[in-house]
């Protein structure tokens, strides 16, 4: 069950986002630092990766714990509230970046 009211849920999960997040700016710090140049989530590309080496046909997907269940990371339980919802949500955000990752290998050969 949740702790939260609809509407503390609400805004807390509105506040949640896609771009910007502390793990990307990070990684973004540290390739401006060794002067690379990067494009942010080229959406010409399956799966709009978060950064996007044109150079050295690199990309970056920048997962969170929780949106990618990464196993054995203690962020990966499912939200005890809704929980059919959830399940399918997530699993379908993990073979949807399965899928977006063979289309890139697919493309590698092509230019970005």
């Amino acid at each position: 069950m949740d702790n939260l009211t609809k509407e503390q849920r609400r805004i807390c999960m509105s506040r949640i986002r896609s771009k910007d997040t502390k793990p990307e700016k990070i990684v973004k710090k540290i390739l401006t630092q060794f002067g690379l140049r990067y494009r942010l989530h080229n959406a010409k590309l399956p799966g709009k990766p978060d950064i996007v080496i044109s150079k050295m046909k690199t990309i970056f997907f920048i997962n969170g714990c929780f949106w990618h269940q990464h196993k054995g990371c203690k962020k990966q339980a499912v939200p005890k509230a809704n929980i059919e919802y959830w399940g399918a949500k997530l699993k379908r955000s993990i073979e949807k970046q399965k899928k977006d990752i063979k289309l890139l290998r697919k493309a590698a050969g092509k230019c970005i």
